[in-house]
């Protein structure tokens, strides 16, 4: 069905391919567009809401399922499967929680500089790995939104670059995070000017 998968994605399984909810797309560029479209209702609706409790974990889930909803049967639900990346299904909901409740903590104590603490929270949310599909964007489009609702700065750039699609910032960023998996987080912040 989905014919190839970019460097660093995550594969679907054949029970995750079964949940979407589009069954005239047929490739990853047709995916893409329609996952895009998505994303776009997802930030709109997002910008409609008066979000207060940004680390709350119901929120964190509505939030998914806006952004990959209406393409996904599964979206806006932890992942129940093995990846090639991310920590075992079990133990998504409790790391997840931990980390939320880091980054509030690193806020409220200055633990780190405002965007070093944003990208240390974005590479958490791909680590966990936390969903199906969808992980990185979401993680960039939650950590900015973490960067205006808790800092009150300006979001991160990610490279001013389609991370989606193939290209020397997306090797790069693939590259930073994996270094930061090995809590190198140096490239990373140079990456991004953090």
């Amino acid at each position: 069905m989905i014919i190839h998968e970019l460097e660093g994605a995550t594969p679907l399984d054949p029970n995750e391919l079964a949940g979407l909810k589009l069954k005239h797309v047929g490739t990853r560029r047709e995916l893409d567009e329609v996952e895009q479209a998505n994303i776009i209702a997802g930030l709109l609706w997002l910008r409609a809401q008066r979000v207060k409790a940004i680390a709350d974990m119901t929120f964190v889930l509505l939030l998914h399922k806006k952004l990959f909803g209406e393409v996904w049967n599964w979206a806006g639900s932890f992942r129940k499967t093995e990846k090639n990346i991310g920590v075992d299904p079990l133990q998504i909901s409790q790391q997840l929680r931990n980390l939320l409740d880091d980054a509030v903590a690193w806020h409220r104590y200055e633990t780190y500089p405002p965007r070093q603490a944003l990208l240390r929270l974005h590479h958490g949310i791909v680590k966990i790995h936390p969903f199906a599909n969808g992980n990185g964007r979401f993680a960039r489009i939650y950590t900015d939104l973490v960067a205006d609702k808790l800092y009150d700065i300006a979001p991160i750039q990610w490279g001013n670059a389609d991370l989606q699609r193939t290209s020397i910032i997306r090797s790069a960023y693939i590259a930073a995070l994996r270094a930061a998996d090995g809590n190198d987080f140096s490239p990373l912040f140079e990456l991004f000017d953090a």
